[in-house]
Parts: structure tokens; C-alpha cells; sequence
């Protein structure tokens, strides 16, 4: 595992110092020939690393190695990190026009003497630990293997369709429901003529493979189909030699047909399993949707009833729970860690078997399931396999799941933030956008069954992650990923990146001295930083951070020190309720890419010079201030995301008259004395949230005939004033994708709502003056997720069924529509 992070850390340098701008910036601070001199032992690094996982006897001693090069290669990050910082101080400097800036810039450490100095001395050093390393690693009897590498799997072995059903607990509804699909014989519509094939989808452990027996071996199966074959497909597969032994199952004598091409093969096989049905099960929820010919159906956990009678009878012999009622009372403890989970039921019941020492129960309750010896078929090397899967830039990604508490909701944004400002995103061309490529991560996750409750609307989305997989999270995170509690002690010297959960007997004694933390952060709602002495400490003894998030503290002032921090892109000081004001010295940070003083509600005034934050992408606002002029965010070039949340002053935002184009989401929450924004300045906006803002003339300045829009999506949540949708609404009929309103009390018609020729989702919420809906919403061609709730009339008329508007939306392809409880039409 600590092999895949380093390869990836160090397949991600090489891909940097590959690029031409790396090559023009190396060769204008004269140490081209030394990065290429790195390039090419990097390059050696990297396919020893490759070696590693054959070398399972040496992992020991491997260990310190890799380490090493961990440690280079995180440093290596940081001294080419200065590069980019070094452009963007020119480019600050240039913008400004200010002949004293350009004066202190000469003469600062920063000037291009000094940086070309500090530069070429540190390259040499990272040069020189470097070579050390490859010749350490040649030692070690490490081979450089230069191909590409292929996914080291761990193997899962051959599965068998026999299956004991009397061990089977819990997973009847389950077979009646896959028997009632393979009954079905229209389920294509043509009389079952055509093949059929039935995903069986969940996370490792889950019994997919043990439903899907239970299927086969039914007797009712065996009525119906004449032929039955199972078929073991292994990670390493032969497409022609799958096909010829599923042809050569379906007949009493072997066939000849290794001399076939793969036409010749595909042509029989049709033949032969015309008028089939096909049970496939995988842990992918793309490759259920590319197989499957219907539904997945996903495979949910064991309800606690089921997991403890499961646990009985892996734990003990038959009848003997009677004698133990004290350890089956602990026992139902131990099942609840499993989450549902079969085979980790198992794991922790065989685990007891015979063993009825108290002491023994209660630490197999108190400890993680990973922490336990672990036999070949149990839980951990069930659902490693989905880790072991993962190509290096996911494993890596995966491991930070471990920072947050189970059961917690992972904002996609945050966690997206989060991987981008670690350097663990990679574009494979500049133009390509990261934040597009993390999202794309996320879904790879969700498809290979690792998150769940996935939720997402308009740009906004969030998920969870099964208890296991936060485990297994844990598992494979090891000592870089350490969470901070009043029950720590010390924190490792390797540790990276840290996670405080509890503020309790917090004291800068506790973190370690090394500068290699690249993250800080308070996951747990409330929870949060007071003590600034540590604050100060952090600040100057992790120089490299990448991510800080304050989330919750108390304290009054930042300090100025703040600015040290050159490599940060995200710093969150979301709901800190005393701090008053920022130091003007945080222009400072130019590699800044997410600045959230959202819920700062003491905040009096932002500080000057935040227009040089040049990098900045998400600025979310909280200020006591009354006006807030634009003007020095025109330079922001990469600023995406503009939010003002409960500037309970604010009444004026302007320009003059400039536009901000390149933001895309703009949000206004609890604003509650704006009265105007000139939605003109914002000419490429996508996203547009506005909530509680009553003062808000809704017009937005739009006196002029009406702005064509590039809106996607927009809320509008809680007006009681507004009686139609706005009329600059019609300016985005032919962009919409997304309306949500929530929260319209006095609404009474959705004008223009059918001319919406791209709206994909609606949401209907708490609109109680709303009584019908548009009489050709059925032109909506393109809706495909409705919802509308507590809008007590429009609920009754849009009942599934039985409703009159009913035969006007069944065909969008997923429908809520709450209880028609509460008010009645007259």
C-alpha cells in the first residue's frame, strides 16, 4: 500500500517536469540540466517501485526505503512549487502598476537573484537524495521495470455454484425477488426470446456470489431451464477462453473448438444461450449498467436481526448460546460494527467459535474488525480486493476518507477541494479542468460500490461511505492520516495530515515537530479551534501546508503570519463567530484557491489587497459591511465561485459597471438587507442560488429587455413576496437544466416554466398558493427528475395514478410527489 501512494506522488512529479512550462521555467532560473538530471533518476525510482510488490519477504526493510523516497518526493513538491509562486509574485507586481511594489520586490528575498540562489541549492540537494535512493534501492535487489504498470491484484479464486442454504441467513426476499425476475418472460417485451441479463451489484462481503447459488440451486430454476452453466470470470480473464468454456458447459461432450476465431466462437455461443437469462454480480456499478439488460438490483445489508442470528451460528455450536445469554448481549455490540455486512459477520463470529473467555468478547468489541487476525477468505481480504483494484491515483484519493468520522456526510466540493489543493489530481493536458477531473474520481468510487447515498443537485452534491469501507479507509491510510482526540497522546513524525475531532487537552506538545503536515482540519460540526498559541505554532512550523480548515474555532485575530504560508490553497474559516478582522498581509497568498469566511458573522470589513490572491477560484463572504465594491475582483481571473451568506448589512454590491466573467456560481444566502445586484456583471454565469434575501428586488437590475442568460441552475428559496418566477428568468429558457423552489408561500404560477426545452430536474417544495401545473408540461421532453412536496393541492392533483395532472408527467423517468396532507382545495 505505501508503495502505490509513493509511485503515484512520484509518477505526478515526473508528469510535471515533463511539461513545457516546466521546461521554459527551468531554463530561465538556469537549472534545466538539473531537473533533467532528476527526471531521469525519478524515472529509475519509479520503476524500482514497481518491483516492490514482488519483494514481499523484504516489506520490512522496504519500508524505510520507501519512506525516503516519500519524504524526497514530498520536499521535490514544495521546492517546484516555488516555480509557480515566483511567476505569480511577477505577475502581482506587474498588474499593480506600483513602482514602490515593484522598488520592495526588488530588493525583497523574492528577487530574481536570491530565488535563482535558493533554487539551484535546494534541486541539488533533492538531486543528491535522490541518486542516494536509486542505488539504495538497486541493494535491495530491486529491478527497473520499464513498462507501465499493471494493477498488482490480489486474486479472488475460483467460485462454484454449490451452496449449504441452511448456513444462508437473511436473503430469501432477496432470492424471491431474482426468481421473480428470471420468471418474467417479457421482461424485453418480445416473450423472453431475446437474452436477458440481471446485475446483482454491492460492496464486497455483501453475498452476492452466495444469492446468486441460492438462485441456481432452487428447484423452481430447474422447471424452467433445461440448461444451467456457472461461469467464474477472474480479474485477468480470457475473453476466448471464457466463451469456450461456457459453450463446452452447455453440452455432454467437449467440442474441438480451440481453433476457432473469436467470431466463429461468438456465433456459437448466440446459438447456444438464445432465449437465456444471465444473473451477473459485481461490485461496479458501471459494468451492471453497461451488462444489464434491466435494472441493477442492489444487494442491501442483513437487517440486526438476521446479522445476530448469523453471528450465533458462526460463534457458537449448536444450542450453546442458551448457556451464554452474557456473551451473546456483547455479541450484539460486535454485529452492529459489521453494518449488515455477511461476511464480516462471519469473520467476527468464526473469530469466537468455541471461545467463551469474557475479557476475549469485549476486546473483539472494542476494537476495529481490521485490527484482527485475518484469515485468507474474511472481511479484510474480501473488500482489500476493491482497494487493490484501484489504479494509484484513487488508492491515494481513497486514503483521506479516513480523516472524517464514520457515518459523516462528505460534501463533493470539500472533498474535491481537498484532493485538488494535495497536488492529487493530474490533468493529462492543461485545458483539462480539475475540479471535472476529481468529480470523475468520485463517480469511479461510486462505481466500484465504495460510497453510498449519493446525492447531488444542480453543482452541489454530497455521499457517505459504508462503515467497512471507512475501515478499510483506516486500514490503508496507516500513520500519514492520524486523527487528533483528547485520547491522543503523540502524533507520528510521518504524519501528513491531520484531523482534530476534539478540542479537549489540545497542546502544541502533542503535534510533531517535522514540517512535512500538508493538512489541518475540524471535521465535526461544532468543534473547532480556541487556543491561539497553538494556532501561532502551526502556522510557523508547517510552512508547507496545503489545506487548513478552521472550521468552528473562536478565535478573535488571525495572525499575520498567516502569509508564511505560501503553498496554501485552501484556507476555511467557516463559522467562526469572534473573528474580527483578517491581516492585510493574506494577499500574500498567491497559490490561495478556496477562501471560505462564510458564517464569520463578526467579521467587520475584508481586508484590502484581495485581488492579488491571483489563484483564487471560491471566495464565500460573510462581512459586516454595508457596500461592497467588486472592482478589485475584475483581476481574479480564476475566480469560479461568489458567495455572500448572512451579510445581514450589506445592501450594495457593485462594479462599476465591470464584469466579473469568469465566475460561474454565484450564491446569496441571508442577506436580508440587499437590495439590488446587477446580475449583468456576471455574463457567464451557470449556477445562481438565491435564499432569504427579502429585500431583494428580484428585477436584479434588469430594466433593460431581457439579458440572454448561460444559466444552468438555479434556487430560489424563501420569498414570501414573490407571486410568479421572475421575468429575467425567460432570459435562460434555453440553458435551465436545474429549478429548485423551495420555500414560495404566495407563489401561484410557474409562468414560462414548458418553454424550458433542457430542464432535466424540478423541485416543488412548500409552495402551498401553487395549484396546477402548466397544461403542456408534458413538452417538457427532457425532465427527468420531479419533485413536489407539501404543496398540499398539487400533491392531490399529481397523485400517482390516481391524479388528474398524473397522465401529464408519468413519463418522467423518476417522480416524487409527497402526501396531500394539510390543506384541501375549495
Amino acid at each position: 500500500m505505501a508503495e502505490s501512494f509513493v509511485f503515484h506522488i512520484s509518477s505526478s512529479l515526473l508528469t510535471k517536469l515533463g511539461s513545457y512550462a516546466y521546461e521554459e521555467a527551468s531554463r530561465a532560473y538556469g537549472v534545466y540540466k538539473d531537473l533533467e538530471r532528476i527526471k531521469d533518476t525519478l524515472s529509475i525510482v519509479r520503476g524500482l517501485l514497481l518491483d516492490v510488490e514482488e519483494k514481499k519477504n523484504q516489506q520490512h526493510a522496504l519500508h524505510e526505503w520507501l519512506r525516503q523516497i516519500h519524504n524526497i518526493c514530498s520536499d521535490a513538491e514544495d521546492v517546484f512549487d516555488g516555480f509557480e509562486l515566483q511567476d505569480k509574485r511577477k505577475q502581482v507586481v506587474k498588474a499593480s502598476g506600483s513602482t514602490w511594489m515593484k522598488v520592495c520586490h526588488f530588493f525583497s528575498s523574492s528577487n530574481q537573484l536570491a530565488f535563482n540562489i535558493k533554487m539551484a541549492h535546494q534541486i541539488k540537494e533533492i538531486r543528491g537524495r535522490l541518486d542516494k535512493v536509486a542505488a539504495d534501492g538497486t541493494g535491495f535487489g530491486l529491478v527497473r521495470i520499464n513498462v507501465e504498470p499493471e494493477l498488482h491484484m490480489q486474486r479472488r479464486e475460483y467460485t462454484y455454484s454449490h451452496v449449504e442454504a441452511s448456513k444462508v441467513i437473511g436473503r430469501e426476499n432477496d432470492k424471491e425477488a431474482i426468481i421473480k425476475l428470471l420468471m418474467e418472460s417479457n421482461l424485453q417485451g418480445d416473450g423472453g426470446k431475446s437474452l436477458c441479463v440481471i446485475p446483482i451489484v454491492g460492496i464486497g462481503g455483501l453475498g452476492k456470489t452466495t444469492l446468486a447459488k441460492l438462485v441456481f440451486n432452487d428447484n423452481r430454476i430447474d422447471e424452467v431451464f433445461q440448461l444451467k452453466v456457472w461461469v467464474c470470470v477472474s480479474n485477468d480473464f480470457d475473453i476466448r477462453h471464457i466463451i469456450i468454456k461456457i459453450i463446452n458447459s452447455t453440452v455432454a461432450h467437449q467440442e474441438n473448438i480451440n481453433h476457432f476465431d473469436i467470431e466463429q466462437l461468438q456465433i456459437r455461443l448466440r446459438h447456444k444461450l438464445s432465449e437465456s437469462k444471465i444473473i451477473v454480480t459485481t461490485r461496479s456499478n458501471s459494468i451492471a449498467s453497461m451488462m444489464g439488460t434491466v435494472p441493477s438490483y442492489v444487494l442491501e445489508g442483513l437487517s440486526p436481526e438476521n446479522c445476530l442470528s448469523l453471528f450465533v451460528k458462526w460463534a457458537f455450536k449448536n444450542g450453546e448460546e442458551e448457556k451464554y445469554s452474557n456473551l451473546v448481549e456483547i455479541g450484539k455490540e460486535i454485529v452492529r460494527k459489521c453494518a449488515g455486512v455477511p461476511l464480516a459477520v462471519k469473520t467476527l463470529g468464526s473469530s469466537l467459535f468455541s471461545k467463551y473467555d469474557l475479557n476475549k468478547w469485549i476486546f473483539i468489541r472494542n476494537h476495529e474488525i481490521w485490527k484482527l487476525e485475518q484469515k485468507k477468505d474474511d472481511i479484510l481480504p474480501a473488500l482489500k480486493l476493491s482497494y487493490d483494484e484501484m489504479p494509484s491515483y484513487l488508492k491515494q484519493c481513497f486514503a483521506y476518507f479516513s480523516l472524517y468520522p464514520k457515518d459523516s456526510v462528505f460534501s463533493i466540493s470539500e472533498i474535491v477541494d481537498i484532493w485538488i489543493a494535495l497536488g492529487l489530481v493530474q490533468s493529462m493536458n492543461e485545458s483539462e479542468n480539475l475540479q471535472n477531473i476529481a468529480r470523475d474520481y468520485i463517480n469511479e468510487l461510486l462505481s466500484r460500490s465504495l460510497l453510498q447515498d449519493f446525492f447531488i443537485t444542480g453543482n452541489r452534491g454530497s455521499f457517505k461511505v459504508h462503515d467497512l469501507i471507512h475501515d478499510l479507509a483506516l486500514y490503508v491510510a496507516k500513520e500519514e492520516f492520524v486523527i487528533v482526540g483528547s485520547h491522543t497522546r503523540n502524533v507520528s513524525e510521518q504524519a501528513r495530515h491531520l484531523s482534530i475531532v476534539e478540542n479537549d487537552s489540545l497542546g502544541h506538545v502533542l503535534f510533531p515537530k517535522s514540517k512535512i503536515v500538508r493538512t489541518i482540519l475540524f471535521p465535526i460540526e461544532g468543534v473547532g479551534l480556541d487556543n491561539e498559541t497553538l494556532l501561532n505554532t502551526w502556522l510557523s512550523r508547517y510552512k508547507y501546508l496545503r489545506y487548513l480548515n478552521l472550521s468552528y474555532s473562536s478565535f478573535e485575530i488571525l495572525p499575520n503570519s498567516i502569509s508564511k504560508l505560501e503553498h496554501l490553497r485552501v484556507l476555511i474559516l467557516y463559522n467562526n463567530s469572534k473573528i474580527k478582522r483578517l491581516p492585510h498581509s493574506i494577499f500574500k497568498l498567491h497559490n490561495l484557491q478556496v477562501l471560505l469566511l462564510n458564517g464569520c458573522t463578526e467579521l467587520e470589513t475584508l481586508p484590502r489587497g484581495l485581488g492579488k490572491m491571483i489563484s483564487l477560484q471560491h471566495l464565500y463572504i460573510t462581512t459586516k459591511q454595508s457596500v461592497l465594491s467588486l472592482a478589485e475582483f475584475v483581476n481574479l481571473n480564476h475566480l469560479q465561485t461568489l458567495a455572500f451568506q448572512f451579510c445581514k448589512n450589506l445592501k450594495f454590491v457593485y462594479s462599476a459597471e465591470q464584469q466579473l466573467t469568469s465566475i460561474e456560481t454565484l450564491s446569496l444566502q441571508s442577506c436580508g438587507s440587499l437590495e439590488s445586484l446587477p446580475l449583468h456583471l456576471f455574463p457567464n454565469l451557470e449556477s445562481l442560488l438565491i435564499i432569504d434575501c427579502n429585500m431583494l428586488n428580484m428585477s436584479l437590475n434588469n430594466e433593460n429587455p431581457i439579458q440572454t442568460l448561460t444559466l444552468k441552475h438555479l434556487l430560489i428559496r424563501d420569498f414570501p413576496g414573490l407571486l410568479t418566477l421572475p421575468e429575467w428568468i425567460e432570459g435562460a429558457l434555453e440553458t435551465l437544466e436545474t429549478l429548485l423552489i423551495y420555500e414560495l408561500p404566495n407563489l401561484h404560477t410557474l409562468k414560462c416554466l414548458t418553454t424550458m426545452i433542457h430542464l432535466k430536474r424540478l423541485d416543488i417544495i412548500r409552495c402551498p398558493q401553487l395549484l396546477s401545473l402548466p397544461s403542456d408540461i408534458h413538452c417538457l421532453t427532457a425532465l427527468e427528475h420531479l419533485v413536489i412536496d407539501e404543496c398540499p393541492v398539487l400533491c392531490r392533483k399529481c397523485k400517482p395514478q390516481y391524479g388528474e395532472y398524473w397522465p401529464m408527467i408519468a413519463h418522467i423517468r423518476i417522480v416524487f410527489i409527497g402526501e396531500p396532507i394539510g390543506q384541501e382545495e375549495e
